[in-house]
């Protein structure tokens, strides 16, 4: 199967923000901004249940742990903190997204099996930059949703994501293709992030499993 590249808004806007760093994207994790400041930050939502949200930086702020212009809503909606997981689902595979694609002259061949799938390392989470835009399932992102991005797991799959840190954990569906550094295993939603715990810090030390259609099944099962 030819290899190709991936052409989607998101991956484009990667290749434009990162063509400069190319260099050095094959070795390093993009360069984030300052550890967030309260000032100038984003208006603060709240839970269902009172709790408030964390005050961030706004996005093109030039603060926050995030990449660049990225960041937060300008209003992000109350109860995300309440937001239920993603809800596993067998669902076909999208045929266009398990092609090998090249980006910074590296290959990457996503699984088209049910081989189990297990991975640590640093998860980032992506935002306002890319809210609205098609992701690689030909969806539109919704950064206040539980999805994520990966460079290689079908798409779109479900996977359980955990807080190596906290032990807190999410469910997220899989219908995005990144982040392209390899230092980073994997770009959740704000949402998803947020309730993980690492929002503010713009990473954090994750672990990604790959439900696969028994566990769905047993999951089902037990609902």
């Amino acid at each position: 199967m030819r290899d190709f590249l991936v052409s989607t808004p998101r991956v484009m806007r990667w290749l434009s923000l990162l063509a400069p760093l190319a260099l050095a994207a094959c070795s390093s994790a993009p360069p984030l901004n300052p550890s967030p400041s309260t000032s100038a930050s984003t208006p603060a939502a709240r839970s269902a249940n009172g709790k408030p949200l964390p005050a961030l930086p706004a996005a093109g702020s030039g603060r926050g742990g995030y990449y660049k212009d990225d960041g937060p809503g300008d209003q992000p909606p109350d109860g995300l903190l309440d937001t239920p997981d993603a809800e596993p689902r067998v669902e076909p595979y999208s045929k266009s997204a398990l092609r090998p694609y090249t980006v910074f002259g590296k290959t990457y061949t996503p699984i088209s099996d049910n081989r189990p799938f297990k991975q640590r390392g640093i998860g980032s989470w992506y935002g306002k930059k890319f809210h609205g835009q098609k992701t690689s399932s030909g969806e539109l992102y919704d950064m206040y949703k539980m999805s994520a991005a990966h460079p290689t797991l079908p798409i779109p799959s479900y996977a359980r994501v955990t807080n190596l840190k906290t032990g807190a954990q999410v469910i997220v569906r899989i219908n995005d293709r990144g982040p392209f550094h390899s230092t980073r295993i994997i770009d959740l939603s704000y949402t998803a992030a947020l309730k993980l715990g690492y929002l503010s810090s713009g990473s954090s030390e994750l672990e990604v499993e790959r439900l696969l259609p028994e566990d769905i099944a047993r999951m089902a099962e037990n609902k």
